[in-house]
């Protein structure tokens, strides 16, 4: 596979998101499943797997452990800290919190090094800025990290512009991770230039806009606990008028002589050298599919009519609901 540079890695240019083998999008996958999913990844070229100590409260974390460790050598590894689930109230039950304090990192990186069966960390985010804790001071952190052996690189997630020079200048900054497809193009504010300008990479998540540029969707079969179900972009009536943007882009894929989601993520390599997509999947022959965008060439023509089509001005509905977007700190476009 192409490579592309993820700080100081080398890496697959397409990775693997792992947080829907345990986590956000209805039921899990079974435990076998997910260790398919992983070991295919890796014979298919795969050497960057993104993880979360959030994803399943730990439970990505412990089966990229358990299944790719032995084969350690042979990836770049990626998580994440600063948003975790917590015991607030000592029975047991989690919730997630977003806590940025130096101490919190680091005894949540000393818990994710157990559960993913490691030495060091390769890169490791910043998940959210928490906006109570000035952000040098959480990379500060993080950059104490490194010093002691822990990790090799920090990246962050979610941060607007402003926030990933200030933090630049803390510490070097290897990676800017954020949602980033046609249909979500916030990063062209700001945040893609600056990366570009820093040698920052923009690692892509959601690149094919959480399923709906993969195929037809029914939102009402959507299972109870699918975190689509809060978005407003999956209400029944948005994601009516947005499904009418399908057609045309179907009509591209099929020009082009790749599928929709093939086609979601060759735009996005398209983009730039320094954009790193990493769809997740929980099916071998989706990721097998979601692979192959790496040899799909669109032209210019192409690109600008997919630019045309699907942008912030023709898709209907925020991405996120107001809670989580009181979360992140990515500039948003004028009403």
């Amino acid at each position: 596979m192409q490579q592309r540079q993820l700080g100081p890695f080398q890496v697959s240019a397409i990775g693997l998101g792992c947080m829907n083998i345990c986590h956000a999008y209805g039921t899990p996958v079974s435990e076998a499943d997910a260790e398919k999913l992983l070991l295919a990844a890796l014979d298919a070229g795969v050497t960057h797997f993104d993880t979360a100590a959030l994803y399943g409260f730990g439970v990505s974390e412990t089966l990229v452990g358990k299944y790719l460790s032995p084969h350690r050598s042979q990836f770049t590894l990626a998580s994440k800290c600063g948003m975790q689930g917590v015991d607030l109230n000592g029975d047991g039950k989690l919730v997630r919190v977003i806590d940025g304090r130096p101490e919190v990192l680091r005894a949540t990186c000393e818990a994710a090094l157990k559960r993913l069966n490691t030495d060091v960390i390769d890169l490791y985010y910043l998940h959210r800025w928490d906006k109570q804790v000035p952000v040098e001071e959480s990379v500060g952190g993080l950059g104490d990290l490194v010093q002691a052996g822990k990790i090799r690189a920090v990246g962050l997630s979610e941060v607007s512009a402003a926030t990933l020079r200030k933090a630049h200048a803390e510490h070097p900054i290897a990676a800017v991770q954020t949602e980033y497809s046609l249909w979500t193009r916030n990063p062209e504010i700001a945040v893609l230039q600056a990366c570009q300008a820093l040698g920052v990479a923009l690692v892509a998540f959601s690149p094919v806009a959480r399923g709906f540029l993969c195929g037809a969707m029914d939102v009402s079969a959507l299972e109870a606990n699918d975190i689509r179900r809060s978005m407003p972009r999956f209400t029944a009536e948005n994601h009516a008028t947005n499904a009418r943007l399908l057609p045309g882009y179907f009509a591209i894929a099929n020009e082009v002589g790749c599928t929709p989601a093939q086609l979601a993520i060759a735009w996005l390599l398209h983009r730039g050298d320094h954009v790193l997509p990493i769809p997740g999947t929980r099916s071998v022959t989706h990721l097998q599919e979601d692979l192959g965008a790496a040899d799909v060439k669109l032209s210019a023509d192409v690109m600008g009519r997919l630019d045309a089509l699907i942008n912030q001005q023709t898709v209907r509905g925020s991405r996120y609901n107001a809670q989580a977007n009181s979360e992140v700190d990515t500039e948003v476009f004028a009403a």
